[in-house]
């Protein structure tokens, strides 16, 4: 990870682009996190839009919802870090048109990086799809928080 070009997280104030999480953001998920000392959480609910097979949610968007929640964790005490690494482990099918809750904890933090599992959760409270990430503190940047 040494090998990391000079990265700018400088965000504008209000900056709402992001695909996950940019309440400005016109295709993107809007996902609204919640934090507290355990992690990060949001619920969402997937549409047609979002599916594979008919009536369940695609693959890649389970993978983008847990790497999201875990960004968000991640990101949480101002950190300025971006995702190095995550792996997706799919359990089940995934049904659209319910409501789902992802949620992240960071499992280490060294100076270099931040460790974070997830978890999306059917609610029947059935666990569909876990997660892990890395992720590479950027040094010398800064982020400015968002609202997002």
């Amino acid at each position: 990870m040494s090998n990391w070009p000079q990265v700018v997280l400088n965000l504008e104030p209000g900056y709402g682009g992001c695909f996950g999480c940019g309440s400005q953001n016109p295709i993107g998920l809007k996902l609204k996190f919640q934090r507290d000392i355990s992690g990060s959480r949001a619920e969402f609910t997937a549409t047609e839009h979002y599916q594979g097979w008919p009536g369940y949610l695609h693959g890649g968007i389970a993978g983008l919802l847990l790497d999201e929640v875990m960004s968000n964790a991640a990101a949480a005490g101002g950190v300025p870090c971006v995702t190095a690494k995550y792996e997706t482990r799919l359990k089940k099918l995934i049904p659209i048109n319910q409501p789902l809750t992802i949620s992240a904890r960071i499992t280490r933090r060294t100076r270099k990086v931040i460790e974070c599992v997830s978890e999306i959760t059917l609610r029947d409270g059935t666990v569909a799809a876990e997660g892990s990430a890395t992720h590479f503190i950027v040094s010398g940047a800064t982020r400015q928080a968002t609202g997002e």
